[in-house]
């Protein structure tokens, strides 16, 4: 009965509201904020101290008057994301932050008449615009990547390299998803940007959106500004990956081929840990200059860590800055989906090209450890499910990996052999962002 009574309170607010709104319309008011109406047919001067006026006044302002269908939407996505992050614990981290910034994002305000209140993301001079700013530069991803390297260990890559070629071949996605996003129309820099998401690498795919459809001339093409449906997309997929993975690595695989043992990795002494991030830098930015601020800082966060003498940073980096730069992203990247800017046919096809990306990289994964299986002997064999952790989403993809190979076999842990392709991936996507960056930009 208590129930029964909130539930006509609240619809009798909106009823009063609605009301208002019909007559505000009825009487020949505007939403212009000076308290003076023009209808077609008759102008009316309001007294400045009428009690009305001013009623009329605070309801041009307020999200009832000023919401429509598209913001309904957005706000009910934000609310389904942050339902998916408390109820099945996906990605609580990331989807809480872009759910609450989607509602942020969406929450109506005045803005006829050209008039800048300063309060969406898209307003010079407001607050949102300003935290904006570190994911329309590019600056948030690379901080991002320092924070994933000083928490990364490189031990079960350094000690089975071979494993490096599943994260690199599960980066086929990224290549087939451009081509997709050409097909439908999208021009060279777009599809670069859109393309990135295959590797289900978030901050990647913003840097990349940052650098390739932002809104701007690139390569004398004028592009749309596709950052927020890549990063959504990106981390939508990102915290669907127990879902997504799951059904195709058993398609892929047979049951034979899920009980396969890997040998444990050999220990990797401190010096190899010291020696691999400083020659990878060094090889994958010669390789892919385009990709240093990621990769850069991947691997600064990484020596930070296994050099032994600077814990203090090492620890800065991989708690407290990591977690101040993922409230900034995950709430900017969400208020950016607002919904006169969002809601198009554009982000539609997105969302599509980014679910077959990492259906294609997860396959492109598992398939080619099986191709790699043609060639080893017995007993040096890779689990096929390890390929599905070739995709950049450390460490979520190597998790599903263990999981799914416990199924068949309760004594077989995947974990560390499928952490190498995952920490490849994360490098395979940085790198294959350069390689886009030099040939589209």
């Amino acid at each position: 009965m208590f129930g029964l009574k909130k539930a006509l309170t609240v619809f009798g607010i909106i009823a009063v509201l609605a009301l208002m709104n019909f007559a505000f319309v009825q009487n020949g008011y505007s939403k212009s904020p000076d308290g003076i109406s023009i209808t077609e047919t008759q102008s009316k001067t309001v007294d400045s101290e009428s009690p009305m006026e001013g009623l009329y006044k605070f309801f041009s302002y307020t999200g009832f008057r000023n919401a429509r269908v598209g913001n309904l939407i957005m706000i009910a996505v934000g609310l389904f994301f942050i339902f998916l992050a408390i109820k099945y614990d996906y990605e609580p981290l990331l989807l809480i932050p872009i759910g609450t910034g989607i509602i942020i994002g969406n929450i109506p305000f005045f803005q006829d008449g050209g008039i800048n209140l300063q309060l969406g993301i898209y307003q010079e001079g407001s607050v949102l615009n300003y935290l904006y700013y570190g994911v329309l530069k590019g600056i948030y991803p690379p901080l991002i990547f320092l924070g994933i390297g000083a928490m990364t260990d490189f031990s079960s890559l350094i000690s089975n390299p071979k494993l490096m070629l599943l994260g690199a071949a599960a980066q086929v996605g990224i290549f087939l998803t451009f081509l997709g996003a050409l097909f439908l129309g999208f021009n060279m820099p777009e599809a670069g940007a859109i393309g990135i998401i295959g590797g289900a690498d978030g901050p990647t795919a913003i840097f990349l959106s940052s650098k390739l459809a932002n809104g701007g001339i690139i390569n004398g093409l004028q592009t749309q500004n596709l950052i927020g449906p890549i990063a959504i997309a990106a981390y939508s997929y990102m915290a669907l990956v127990p879902v997504i993975q799951p059904p195709i690595m058993r398609l892929l695989t047979s049951n034979r081929e899920r009980v396969i043992r890997m040998k444990p990795p050999r220990a990797v002494s401190k010096l190899e840990k010291i020696i691999f991030p400083i020659v990878a830098l060094i090889l994958t930015t010669f390789i892919s200059p385009g990709a240093l601020p990621l990769l850069g800082m991947l691997f600064f966060g990484n020596i930070l860590k296994e050099s032994g003498v600077t814990k203090r940073l090492a620890d800065t980096a991989r708690n407290s800055l990591i977690d101040i730069v993922t409230i900034l992203l995950g709430l900017t990247v969400g208020a950016s989906t607002q919904a006169d800017v969002f809601l198009t046919s554009q982000s539609i096809l997105i969302f599509v090209l980014g679910a077959l990306s990492f259906i294609v990289a997860t396959a492109g994964g598992v398939m080619f450890a099986k191709f790699m299986n043609l060639f080893l002997t017995e007993g040096k064999r890779i689990n096929p499910l390890v390929g599905a952790a070739g995709v950049s989403a450390v460490p979520d993809s190597a998790r599903v990996v263990q999981t799914e190979g416990l199924k068949y076999d309760s004594s077989n842990h995947l974990l560390m052999h499928a952490m190498a392709p995952n920490v490849s991936g994360v490098i395979g996507s940085a790198v294959a962002a350069g390689i886009m960056m030099s040939f589209l930009m």
